[in-house]
């Protein structure tokens, strides 16, 4: 069963009761929350996505609960919790699925160690995956985005996993995170692509979500060997370019962008060195979407 088979109303029940099950692969999650814009965003952005069972484990127990008092009728406020205890501060309500989103980003970064976690986007192409770490303001959500509507399957846009028992590169197929000028090229880059109310007047400005595509969400369990990483960078006005980055710098970049290195010791150094030994390492400036897609698609046909 899947989560599209359900009516909002029946979400929503189950979102209350903490009876909501979602196998995001390779993790379960189990969903509670009050708010009603988590319904309604969870419908919308997993649809494609397998449901569990109340007596499924689950291992991560997520929350988003409003607050009591007058925050309860008054500017709604909501709060995230992990298994009962509240993890962050207090947002506005309007907010709660990117709670969830963040929430989720934060347990998985933060309690599965069978892999090496980095905060860098993955998509695969004829069996080859491109790895794109970058720090905020990049671009990377918004090209990762792009390419995920131009062929390219999306594993993941925030969160990306790099399986130490085989040396493969695996994603969640989750949704991608969206903000400001990105929200309306996306939308007019690709129309088809499903996005989220945009929430206006946050603490990074407006907010949005892009569903991802269902072909990439039906692939999810799909690993793929790691071929290119690239560091992105959006440039107004500047013509798509890559270039040769140092396989050194490359290694102290991603080793940066990891969540979990430090726990694996030797072994995330070695892993880390691995995967940057077995992809070309590349910069990658661009401005235009339509001529960075291009670009980054001229570059998996040489491979």
């Amino acid at each position: 069963m899947k989560i599209r088979d359900l009516a909002l109303g029946d979400v929503r029940r189950r979102l209350a009761r903490g009876e909501l099950i979602l196998k995001v692969p390779p993790f379960v999650a189990r969903l509670r929350s009050d708010v009603d814009r988590v319904a309604e965003d969870l419908l919308l952005l997993y649809a494609d996505f397998e449901l569990g069972t109340p007596d499924d484990f689950a291992d991560f127990h997520l929350e988003v609960r409003r607050e009591g008092g007058l925050r309860r009728w008054v500017k709604p406020m909501a709060r995230f919790f992990t298994d009962g205890e509240p993890a962050f501060s207090p947002l506005p309500a309007e907010q709660g699925f990117h709670m969830i989103e963040w929430g989720l980003n934060w347990a998985v970064s933060t309690m599965s160690h069978p892999y090496l976690s980095y905060h860098a986007a993955a998509l695969e192409r004829d069996g080859r995956a491109l790895v794109m770490p970058a720090p905020p303001g990049s671009g990377k959500s918004t090209l990762s985005a792009a390419l995920a509507h131009r062929g390219w399957r999306l594993m993941s846009d925030e969160i990306t996993l790099y399986d130490l028992a085989c040396g493969q590169v695996t994603g969640m197929g989750r949704p991608v995170n969206l903000k400001n000028v990105s929200v309306e090229l996306i939308r007019q880059f690709a129309p088809q692509a499903e996005l989220t109310r945009p929430v206006p007047d946050t603490a990074r400005g407006t907010l949005a979500l892009m569903k991802a595509p269902a072909e990439s969400v039906a692939r999810i369990m799909a690993s793929a060997p790691p071929r290119w990483i690239v560091l992105p960078r959006y440039t107004a006005g500047a013509k798509p370019k890559l270039t040769d980055m140092p396989k050194a710098r490359m290694l102290l970049l991603l080793a940066e962008q990891a969540f979990n290195y430090d726990l694996h010791g030797s072994k995330g150094f070695e892993a880390t060195a691995d995967l940057v030994d077995r992809c070309d390492c590349l910069e990658f400036e661009y401005s235009s979407l339509d001529e960075g897609v291009q670009r980054i698609d001229e570059l998996a046909a040489q491979a």
